[in-house]
């Protein structure tokens, strides 16, 4: 008998799909795509209305040929990607590739992998979304044109191996700009003033109060000379209670995640990157196997940018925190959330698929970091399905003069959501207490104290800010936040500097490059209403080839110009005041694999080089030559430190007639093979790590910095540095030993 075939792009989804569906039907993963534009050449046909050559991605073959096969058995064909454009191209191209074994192909779609949506999904098949899948293939027509253009360009203009892309190039823009910002940005001092006080005869009830007014004006911008006054005022001035104001505040929960929302709260809380986040959550969503009940989907689609839950799931949270918390946890209705202008409202927010299954239920069943982002979706669901806290707070304003003062506190008197939710951080009001008074009451001004403050510059990104600054700008969409973040980092555009994403020098060329020759195309602006334009193309309310032609024509125009006008690095020579101490010829600054460097005009009958620390105003500041106690092994010259690609590394000093390098030591002996020392390295995505010198006969690495010092409790041959939120440590880093101290902060 004729089985239904069911096609799942993950063999993950396949294998929990498996459970809930049993012997009628037989399933199958397609792997991610099966078909895309050809590596070799654009695949995209300008003269004829954009016409695209789409072929079976290599390597994806036999899996369609597996398909096909158990097409031609089936009796029933469904398609089940995921339910997005992405998922719709998948369904799509599947489709394409099945038509002659399967005529009739059919769509099926469920936000969440539980049995009940799964069946539900089964009664209710759709054709195929033909503006769904236009709207991937306009977004991915957009890219190629860019990308395929833009990469032979700066090839030729800056350096081989480059490429570029329509959306990542803007957020690299974002992250160069803000660079910018910190760059010129000039710190102002200013003072604030703050005073303790207590009731006249009751000096034990000792309360805060922060200047707020002088006269008519607000306490701003006050300088260390009138700082220095108002001190002295205050603490000769009589004080007085003015007035009294108490209220109850509310405080609401937030609402549940949209995608966006979830990587930022992962950065934060857990540390995780934008694509380490939704690896994690894709696992989640495609099922893992929690004990007796087998493999189960445990959160909802995780790329949605909707706040949006479904009635049930509300029902289902209400009933969980009545029986758990009391019904005064239960606001009268279920809370509806604003979703963002512009947003999709096909998914719902990502919740999880059964509010009963808590994080504690699933300890010792997940990985670790599984439990993690499975806590933080639960709580943040439940939370926001919970009445607000309540708070009775209290402003006290003090008079003394002409000086206004004004204390708050604010004590919580019904803990509502927050019962629950980690992520809320206190007010820095919330939780205190001020001693009971009474307008008019006489005051008595136990210290007054004015700290001196600098404004600070704007802080730069880390990965959940800048999709956070994505998201509001309108740039991107919930399934391309981690890509983007991904391709910034890999093309070497952005760092990672403590956490914070920096960007490097090309990174910076880049981008004025492109601005100055494509202002258009990247336009924060431009590039937002390009997204909106595509969700158009999804709705059904714009065609596709109309919107890829409407940008083409002036991003031709562009390119031609580009073409023949842009600033030509690899060829660009720019005289410097300075002279080759080796020939006497001007030193001029070039371009090079690694950014700025100077060079001997004489070249290439002198080939001297120096790096250039910076360049200011065309004034060029060199960098000073880091010596070191080591010898080249080839030719007996001493060895300087000298910085590239992957990071600083040793080089004879007799360059360019020898030139023998080789990794920074670091003057710990490998614990391993204790004959190498321990060397630094870069990785290709740009991280720090130290491994053998001995490579590869010797295997050993770590990313920690490692100290000279064996181990009191296990006697392995190093320590090792980890830096931790709460400050660095120092431990073992032989598996099954625990050994830790708190790191010397002097020694740091």
């Amino acid at each position: 008998m004729a089985k239904n075939l069911l096609i799942v792009e993950s063999p993950t989804k396949a294998r929990t799909l498996g459970k809930y569906l049993g012997k009628d039907f037989v399933i199958k993963a397609s792997v991610g795509h099966v078909k895309d534009l050809p590596k070799s050449r654009m695949g995209v046909d300008v003269e004829r209305d954009f016409s695209v050559e789409l072929e079976v991605i290599p390597g994806k073959k036999k899996v369609v040929g597996a398909l096909r096969s158990a097409a031609k058995k089936a009796a029933r064909v469904l398609l089940a990607p995921d339910p997005d454009r992405e998922g719709e191209a998948i369904a799509w191209h599947i489709a394409e590739e099945l038509k002659d074994a399967a005529p009739s192909i059919e769509r099926v779609t469920f936000n969440e992998i539980t049995r009940r949506a799964v069946q539900e999904a089964l009664k209710h098949p759709r054709p195929l979304d033909r503006h769904l899948y236009d709207a991937q293939q306009a977004r991915r027509v957009l890219d190629r044109l860019v990308g395929y253009e833009w990469s032979p360009l700066l090839w030729k203009k800056v350096q081989r191996g480059l490429s570029a892309g329509r959306v990542q190039s803007v957020a690299v823009r974002l992250v160069v700009e803000r660079e910018k910002e910190i760059e010129s940005f000039v710190p102002q001092e200013y003072w604030s003033i703050e005073e303790s006080l207590h009731p006249q005869g009751r000096p034990d009830s000792v309360f805060t109060a922060k200047l707020g007014r002088i006269g008519e004006r607000k306490a701003e911008n006050i300088s260390a000379d009138e700082a220095r006054r108002i001190r002295e005022d205050l603490l000769v001035l009589p004080h007085r209670v003015d007035t009294i104001e108490r209220q109850e505040r509310q405080r609401r929960p937030y609402p549940p995640f949209t995608t966006s929302k979830l990587q930022q709260a992962a950065a934060g809380a857990l540390r995780f990157s934008a694509r380490r986040t939704m690896q994690v959550a894709q696992r989640l969503y495609e099922g893992l196997d929690v004990g007796e009940e087998g493999p189960v989907g445990l959160i909802t689609y995780m790329r949605t940018d909707s706040t949006r839950i479904a009635r049930e799931a509300q029902e289902e949270a209400r009933e969980y925190i009545r029986e758990t918390f009391g019904a005064e946890h239960l606001p009268e209705k279920p809370p509806v959330y604003r979703s963002r202008a512009g947003a999709q409202d096909a998914h719902e927010a990502i919740r999880p698929t059964d509010v009963r299954r808590t994080p504690e239920g699933l300890k010792g069943k997940l990985t670790p970091e599984q439990w993690k982002l499975y806590d933080l979706i639960w709580r943040q669901f439940v939370s926001s399905q919970m009445s607000p806290a309540r708070y009775d707070r209290t402003v006290v304003v003090v008079r003394a003069g002409e000086y206004e003062l004004r204390a708050a506190g604010s004590v919580c008197v019904f803990a509502g959501w927050l019962a629950l939710s980690r992520a809320a951080a206190e007010d820095e009001e919330e939780g205190v207490q001020l001693p009971v008074l009474a307008p008019g009451e006489s005051l008595v001004a136990k210290a007054v104290e004015a700290d001196q403050h600098f404004t600070q510059p704007p802080p730069r990104f880390n990965e959940g800010t800048l999709v956070k600054e994505l998201e509001e700008r309108g740039i991107g969409r919930p399934s391309t936040y981690a890509t983007i973040m991904d391709t910034i980092q890999s093309k070497r555009y952005v760092e990672k500097q403590d956490g914070r994403l920096v960007p490097t020098m090309l990174g910076k060329m880049v981008t004025e490059l492109l601005l100055e020759s494509f202002p258009h195309v990247m336009s924060v602006d431009f590039t937002a209403a390009m997204e909106q334009k595509l969700d158009e193309v999804e709705e059904g309310r714009a065609d596709w080839v109309a919107l890829v032609r409407e940008f083409y024509q002036p991003f031709a125009r562009d390119l031609e110009k580009a073409r023949q006008h842009m600033r030509d690095l690899k060829r660009e020579e720019i005289a410097t005041e300075h002279k080759c101490e080796r020939c006497g010829a001007v030193m001029v600054i070039k371009w090079g694999r690694h950014g700025h460097f100077l060079a001997c005009s004489a070249y290439p009958e002198c080939k001297n080089t120096k790096e250039i620390q910076r360049i200011d105003g065309g004034k060029v500041e060199l960098a000073p030559e880091e010596t070191t106690r080591e010898t080249c092994d080839k030719c007996g010259k001493p060895m300087i430190v000298k910085r590239g690609r992957f990071g600083r590394f040793l080089a004879c000093s007799g360059y360019p007639e020898c030139k023998n390098a080789r990794p920074m030591s670091t003057g710990v002996t490998c614990p391993q093979c204790g004959r190498h020392p321990l060397v630094e390295r870069r990785s290709k995505k740009g991280k720090v790590f130290f491994s053998c010198r001995g490579y590869p006969e010797c295997k050993f690495s770590t990313f920690d910095p490692p100290l000279a010092e064996t181990c009191p409790r296990c006697g392995f041959g190093i320590l090792v540095k980890k830096s931790r939120r709460d400050g660095a440590v120092i431990v073992c880093p032989r598996d099954g030993c625990d050994y830790r101290r708190a790191a010397d902060p002097e020694a740091a």
